[in-house]
């Protein structure tokens, strides 16, 4: 009976050792490869691009604001009617993609798009947002965009993906400007939270479903100066 007992603890001994070996070698062998690592602005892009070793994953996110031609205000002052920005690189993090589009007063355009992969270069081949869609939605949200804290708001037909209405409260850390716009937008543009775009604006968004805002107005004329002050 006491060799029978030894026996089977020596069996479990084992069985942990092999347990053990099993997991350090599934850790030591956690896949690592390179990813292109690199960024554009309009186009222009480093001159000598670097590789990275990652092993949460390969990104490549683009950006891009548009406005017709002069009506670009607030933190993209005297910049031309489109800016795009466009990176690659590792993940510091496990990579989360993300992809919204938001249409707001003056015909201002905002599209955000970050895709993950996992393999050698994955990264490495540059593939264009799509642009939004034409076709009206039948939606109709509250359009406005300003720096100033007067935000007069017009009345914006939805088109495509954009089906939900959308307040914006930005903060521009280059012109220390405080931009607030409104108009329709995707579902996943609802509900962000102190949020980096283009590098130095930080954004929350709330999403609405009629046409006033679920916030009155004059709340959010207080915040954007006390949001001012605080800059």
């Amino acid at each position: 009976m006491f060799m029978g007992l030894t026996m089977s603890w020596s069996s479990v001994l084992k069985g942990l050792l092999a347990v053990c070996i099993f997991t350090h070698l599934s850790v030591s062998s956690v896949e690592s490869y390179s990813c292109k690592n690199e960024e554009c602005y309009n186009n222009r892009c480093n001159p000598i691009p670097r590789t990275c070793e990652s092993s949460k994953g390969c990104f490549h996110l683009e950006q891009k604001f548009e406005a017709p031609k002069g009506t670009i205000s607030g933190g993209f002052a005297s910049q031309p009617a489109s800016l795009r920005l466009e990176k690659k690189g590792c993940s510091k993090d496990e990579c989360t993609e993300l992809a919204f589009s938001a249409t707001m007063g003056n015909r201002q355009m905002f599209r955000y798009e970050q895709r993950c992969c996992y393999s050698e270069q994955c990264n490495n081949e540059s593939k264009r947002v799509p642009p939004p869609s034409s076709q009206p939605n039948g939606v109709e949200c509250p359009a406005c965009y300003s720096n100033n804290g007067t935000c007069n708001t017009v009345s914006l037909k939805c088109t495509g993906a954009e089906t939900e209405c959308i307040e914006v409260i930005g903060r521009d850390f280059i012109s220390r400007s405080v931009i607030q716009g409104m108009g329709c937008a995707t579902e996943t543009a609802c509900s962000l939270r102190n949020m980096t775009v283009m590098e130095h604006v930080k954004i929350d968004t709330y999403c609405f479903s009629s046409s006033p805002p679920l916030r009155p107005i004059s709340s959010v004329l207080t915040s954007l100066f006390l949001m001012r002050a605080l800059l």
